[in-house]
C-alpha cells in the first residue's frame, strides 16, 4: 500500500492588481485582476506575450490602483493569494474579480480549491476571462463562476483554430447558465466568412449571446480592420445575433494597463 502525498497547490502568476476593465460586456467596471502565466496559444496578435511562459517572480499592488508592486517569487500558494486579494479588497470598490492571463484554465487544479474560499472571503463574482479552447478545465470549475467572457479565434486572425472547442465551452456556459459573452480579435485580415461562422456558431448555442467585435489593437505588421469593414461584419453577423457590438481595448486609452 502507497502512501498518499500532500500536493501543495499553487499557482504562477504574473500580477495581481485593481483596475477598469476594459473589454467586454464588463468594460468599464472596477475589477481586481488576478492575471496567472502560462498560455498554449500563440496568436499572432497577442500583446501579452509575457504571460507565455511563467516569470520567476510575480508583482502584487500593495495598494488597490496605486501601482506600487512589490515582487514574489513564483509558484504562489493559496494561501499566500488569498491574504493579497484580502488586501486588495477595499469595501465598496471592486464589482468583480476578473481571472484572466495567459490562459488561466491551465489551472483550473488550484482554481477549484481557490475559488471557493476566495468568493467566501470577498462576496465578489468571479468573472473568467478564457480563449475559450478547454472545455474539459471548464467543466471543473464553473460552479464557481458567475460570468465567462470566451475569446473566439479567427484563423485568420489568431493562426488558430478550435470551432469544436468553443462550440462545446460555450455551450457549457449556456447550459450552466452563467453569464457569458463572446469576444472576437479582428483585424484588416479577418475572413468574413469566418465572421459569418462564428455568429453561427454562437446563435447554435443561444441567439442571446452577446458577441463582442474588437478592432486589434496594430502590433508587428497586424493592422486593425477598416471602418468599412466593421460596418459591414457588424451588419452581416446581426443577421445572426441580434446584440452585436463593437468596442475597442479601453484600457488602452485610459492608460489602465
Amino acid at each position: 500500500m502507497t502512501a498518499k502525498t500532500t500536493v501543495k497547490s499553487t499557482a504562477r502568476l504574473m500580477e495581481v492588481f485593481s483596475a477598469i476593465q476594459g473589454e467586454g460586456f464588463h468594460v468599464g467596471t472596477r475589477q481586481l485582476f488576478i492575471r496567472f502565466a502560462l498560455c498554449d496559444l500563440r496568436c499572432h496578435f497577442c500583446d501579452s506575450v509575457h504571460t507565455w511562459n511563467a516569470p520567476t517572480t510575480c508583482r502584487i499592488e500593495r495598494s488597490p490602483g496605486l501601482r506600487d508592486f512589490e515582487f514574489h517569487s513564483n509558484p504562489v500558494c493559496l494561501t499566500t493569494l488569498m491574504a493579497w486579494v484580502e488586501r486588495q479588497n477595499l469595501p465598496f470598490l471592486h464589482d468583480s474579480i476578473s481571472l484572466t492571463g495567459g490562459e488561466p484554465l491551465l489551472h483550473a487544479a488550484f482554481l477549484q480549491e481557490f475559488l471557493p474560499q476566495v468568493r467566501s472571503l470577498t462576496q465578489l463574482p468571479i468573472y473568467l476571462e478564457s480563449g475559450g479552447h478547454r472545455p474539459e478545465q471548464l467543466a471543473m470549475i464553473l460552479p464557481y463562476l458567475d460570468s465567462v467572457g470566451m475569446d473566439l479565434k479567427l484563423p485568420s486572425v489568431s493562426g488558430e483554430t478550435y470551432w469544436p472547442e468553443h462550440t462545446n465551452f460555450l455551450q457549457l456556459c449556456f447550459d450552466a447558465q452563467v453569464e457569458v459573452f463572446v469576444k472576437i480579435i479582428i483585424s484588416e485580415q479577418t475572413d468574413p466568412a469566418e465572421l459569418q461562422r462564428s455568429a453561427q456558431l454562437v446563435a447554435g448555442v443561444s441567439p442571446d449571446i452577446p458577441i463582442f467585435l474588437q478592432p486589434v489593437t496594430p502590433l508587428g505588421g497586424v493592422l486593425a480592420p477598416t471602418p468599412q469593414q466593421v460596418l459591414l461584419w457588424q451588419a452581416m453577423m446581426k443577421g445572426f445575433v441580434p446584440q452585436v457590438r463593437v468596442v475597442p481595448q479601453t484600457h488602452k486609452m485610459l492608460n489602465q494597463l
